[in-house]
C-alpha cells in the first residue's frame, strides 16, 4: 500500500460545495480490523447530515464521510478472520470517500455471486438499516402489511423488495408518477403519490398497516398512528419533515401500538456484527438467487462527490447514488 491516498473531506459545515478532494495518510488496521482498497462507495443521507454539521462521527471514527463501500482487502489486523485479496462489501464507521478505508472485519460481507463491485457497494448501509429496523425492531412477518415512506429512496427500494420476498403486503408513498411506477415494479402492491392522494385514507381502505417505516417525521407521525392496525409498530429512522409532532397518545394506548426507531452508526461494533450475521444467513441467499438486489441511480467519480450530494438532496433520484473510486 502507498503511504498516502486520495480522499474527499468536509472543509466546514455547509452545502455540497464544502466537499473537497484532499490527500490523507493511508489508515492501518488494528486488532480485528481490515483495510479495504475501495472500488465504490455509497452516498447516503447521513453523509449529507455530517457535511451539514448535524451528525458527528462516533468517537474514534474517521472524520471523512462514507458509511459503505466495496473493494478488496489489502491488509488485516490480528484476529480479523479475513484474508488479503478477499472481495467484500462493508459497513463503515466513516471514511468511505477515500481510496483506502479501515473497518471491523465483522462488518464485512462477501460480494454476492453475480453482483458487480458497484452493486455490492450499494448494499451495506441500506440492508443493515432495513434489517434491524423492519425485521428486528418492527417484527414484520409474512402476511402482514407494511407501509414505507420514501419508497423510491435507497432505503425504500430495499424495503419493498425484502418485505415482498418475506411474504408481506407492501404499500409505499412517493412524490411523482415515475417514482410510484418504480415502486410498483419492485413489488409494492400500491404506491401512493402523496402530492395527489391521502395516504392515510388509501392505507386504511386497504385494511391498515401492521408496520410503518417512516423517514419523514413531522406531521406524518400522527398520520401513521391513525392508519396502524391494533398492535401495530411505527419505526422511525429519520426526520426529513421535522423531529417534533403533536400526538394523541390515547390512540397509542387503545390500539396497543409500539413506537420505536434507531440510528445505525452509533451502535456498538458487536451490534453491527450481529446484523451482518443475520444478513449473511437470511438475505445474502436471496441476493444470489436474484430475488432482491440494489436499485442504482447515478454514479459519480470520487472528485465529484459534491455533485453526488447535490443529486441526492434534489430528491430526483430513484435508488442508490454511488461514487467510483478504483472501479471494478
Amino acid at each position: 500500500m502507498p503511504d498516502t491516498m486520495r480522499a474527499v473531506e468536509i472543509t466546514e459545515a455547509g452545502g455540497p460545495e464544502v466537499l473537497r478532494e484532499t490527500t490523507r495518510d493511508v489508515p492501518q488496521p488494528g486488532a480485528g480490523e481490515v483495510i479495504i482498497r475501495v472500488a465504490y462507495a455509497g452516498v447516503n443521507r447521513p453523509d449529507a447530515l455530517q457535511r451539514a454539521g448535524a451528525y458527528d462521527p462516533p468517537p474514534g471514527a474517521s472524520d471523512l464521510p462514507g458509511l459503505e463501500c466495496s473493494g478488496e482487502v489489502v491488509a488485516v489486523g490480528q484476529g480479523a478472520g479475513l484474508s488479503v485479496g478477499d472481495r467484500v462489501c462493508a459497513l463503515l464507521p466513516g471514511g468511505g470517500y477515500a481510496e483506502y478505508v479501515c473497518t471491523p472485519a465483522a462488518h464485512c460481507l462477501p460480494v454476492p455471486q453475480g453482483l458487480s463491485m458497484k452493486q455490492a457497494a450499494a448494499l451495506p448501509e441500506t440492508y443493515f438499516t432495513v434489517w434491524t429496523n423492519v425485521f428486528d425492531r418492527g417484527r414484520l412477518q409474512g402476511g402482514e402489511t407494511l407501509l414505507v415512506h420514501g419508497g423510491s429512496s435507497g432505503i425504500g427500494t430495499t424495503v419493498i423488495q425484502l418485505a415482498k420476498a418475506f411474504g408481506a403486503r407492501v404499500f409505499t408513498t412517493a412524490g411523482t408518477p415515475e417514482k410510484c411506477k418504480a415502486c410498483e415494479d419492485l413489488g409494492a402492491e400500491r404506491a401512493i403519490n402523496y402530492r395527489e392522494e391521502d395516504f392515510v385514507a388509501v392505507t386504511k381502505d386497504a385494511g391498515g398497516a401492521d408496520v410503518v417505516l417512516d423517514m419523514v417525521g413531522g406531521d406524518y407521525i400522527a398520520k401513521n398512528v391513525k392508519l396502524l392496525k391494533p398492535d401495530g409498530r411505527l419505526v422511525m429512522i429519520a426526520f426529513l419533515g421535522g423531529m417534533k409532532a403533536e400526538l394523541n397518545f390515547a390512540q397509542v394506548m387503545v390500539k396497543r401500538l409500539t413506537i420505536t426507531g434507531s440510528t445505525l452508526r452509533p451502535q456498538s461494533d458487536n451490534a453491527k456484527a450481529a446484523i451482518a450475521d443475520a444478513l449473511r444467513e437470511n438475505v445474502w441467499p436471496l441476493i444470489v438467487e436474484g430475488r432482491v438486489g440494489p436499485v442504482m441511480d447515478q454514479t459519480f467519480p470520487l472528485h465529484d462527490a459534491a455533485k453526488a450530494h447535490a443529486r441526492m438532496e434534489s430528491s430526483d433520484h430513484i435508488g442508490k447514488i454511488m461514487l467510483e473510486v478504483a472501479g471494478e
